[in-house]
């Protein structure tokens, strides 16, 4: 069954940081209730809930048990306001342009990144690998991609990255990956290749990180390719081991929430 936009934590999470944009600078710091942003925002609790997982995991809000949710001091970002990215753009073109700004992305981290924003990096993967939630696992993969582009330090480069990354809210896109989940298994697979991306980050290798980043996203746009035309995937993409053909299906479909 298609995720409804009332558990896309990804509309959530871009909701929140556009709040936490308006109140800095100001004293008041506390953010309404998880029940109150739920009904601004019109999607569910558990929604706003992850996403304040991953806002607090970076650093930008903190909570105080019995007080309420508080926003972070953090540093201005270069922000577009260019409005979402048109409903027509199919996911083929997203890859292609993902294909193009990831990469040196990763080269640019290789040269830049701190050692606590690598340390960050690798407990994204931790946490994407540790959750069962599809809506939450895919936001923690596109968190994980953005600390990534954000290690780069090319405020122009992060820009570009957070207007194509809006499209994931489009609820045509996410039919497109959910059809995927439901054929693909590729979770060890992509799970590797982000260890991989960030390895050669950490060993100060530009070109290792860029050609990794670059396979990844390449093994995404063959599965999406193959999974959306209904074809069978290749033998060369690896799949998890399943014990019968009921745990596959489960299996495939929480698959491929890495699509960043």
């Amino acid at each position: 069954m298609i995720a409804s936009v009332l558990d896309n934590s990804a509309i959530a999470l871009e909701k929140l940081r556009t709040l936490l944009a308006t109140l800095a600078g100001r004293e008041e710091t506390k953010l309404p209730t998880e029940r109150a942003l739920s009904e601004t925002f019109g999607v569910s609790r558990g929604a706003i809930r992850r996403a304040l997982e991953v806002l607090e995991a970076d650093g930008l809000v903190w909570r105080l048990q019995g007080s309420g949710t508080y926003a972070g001091r953090r540093p201005q970002e270069i922000r577009t306001d260019g409005g979402r990215p048109p409903l027509a753009t199919n996911f083929t073109e997203i890859m292609e342009v993902r294909l193009r700004i990831e990469p040196p992305l990763a080269q640019l981290a290789a040269v830049r990144a701190t050692a606590d924003e690598i340390a960050r990096m690798r407990e994204l993967t931790v946490r994407i690998g540790q959750t069962e939630d599809a809506d939450a696992r895919e936001l923690w993969d596109g968190a994980l991609h953005r600390q990534i582009a954000a290690s780069a330090r090319n405020g122009l480069f992060l820009a570009l990255f957070d207007t194509v990354n809006k499209i994931r809210q489009d609820e045509t896109w996410r039919v497109i990956r959910e059809r995927a989940r439901t054929l693909a298994n590729s979770r060890e697979t992509t799970k590797g290749q982000h260890s991989a991306i960030i390895d050669a980050i950490e060993a100060r290798d530009p070109v290792g990180a860029g050609e990794a980043m670059r396979d990844h996203l390449l093994l995404i746009q063959e599965i999406l390719i193959r999974q959306t035309s209904l074809e069978p995937v290749p033998a060369g993409v690896p799949a998890e081991p399943s014990s019968s053909s009921d745990t596959s299906t489960d299996a495939g479909i929480e698959s491929l929430i890495e699509l960043t």
